[in-house]
């Protein structure tokens, strides 16, 4: 994958971790997960987060989506410290800027694919701000026009990371978050799925920060950082 001609590494970093600490406990036993990771993503790139099972890439995620905090260290966002925001602060930042993608979908079960994708604006406080023709460029290049009407447990897996993956950039966010998004899709949905996170960061200009274990996925991004036993790998 050719990476975008520019200047990149002269911009300001949009997205900043130092020195990020994590671990967890386990009865008494200490698990660290991140020892010291420092890097930084500039506005408009596209960055994969590479590394084996239990390499710290999934708490990594947690703490650049401000979703959890980190025992030491810094994650700012266009310029704002997730340690120096309140949990109410942090959601804000969140509903405003970030659109996640998780590995496991996270629809709601009793909902068809159209309000799952509906319910991102309505957290947000943007139903009354609807770009529906914006909304139908996704759906159509996602392939989910005649899947709609649908709830989650009459789609497949590739269709139901689509429908996720559609209600995290629906809000047109300034940042894709995405945690392993193709770890359960075959080759054709995972296809779908990169091709659409590419065309996000081309094309509506979001940063992408995107975690996985496969090469191949990697290989979508500008820049792959690669991860092991928690820190970043040389």
């Amino acid at each position: 994958m050719n990476p975008k001609p520019s200047g990149l590494p002269c911009m300001p970093a949009f997205i900043e971790a130092t020195d990020l600490r994590k671990t967890y406990h386990v009865g008494k036993i200490e698990v660290p997960a991140l020892r010291g990771v420092s890097f930084a993503v500039q506005k408009g790139e596209f960055v994969s987060v590479v590394g084996p099972s239990g390499s710290g890439k999934s708490t990594l995620f947690y703490l650049l989506g401000g979703l959890t905090r980190a025992d030491s260290g810094h994650v700012i966002v266009d310029g704002a410290d997730f340690a120096k925001l309140s949990d109410a602060e942090r959601t804000r930042m969140r509903k405003r800027k970030i659109g996640f993608v998780f590995q496991k979908f996270n629809l709601l079960p009793t909902l068809d694919a159209h309000t799952n994708i509906e319910m991102a604006r309505a957290i947000a406080g943007t139903n009354g701000d609807r770009d529906h023709a914006y909304l139908n460029k996704i759906i159509g290049l996602l392939g989910l026009e005649k899947r709609l009407p649908h709830r989650p447990s009459e789609l497949s897996g590739g269709e139901q990371q689509r429908v996720a993956l559609a209600r995290a950039l629906v809000n047109k966010p300034a940042i894709v978050l995405a945690d392993e998004p193709t770890g359960n899709l075959d080759t054709q949905n995972s296809d779908i799925v990169l091709k659409m996170l590419r065309h996000s960061n081309r094309e509506l200009g979001q940063t992408v920060l995107m975690i996985t274990h496969n090469p191949e996925a990697a290989s979508y991004g500008d820049r792959i950082i690669h991860m092991r036993d928690g820190q970043i790998a040389e």
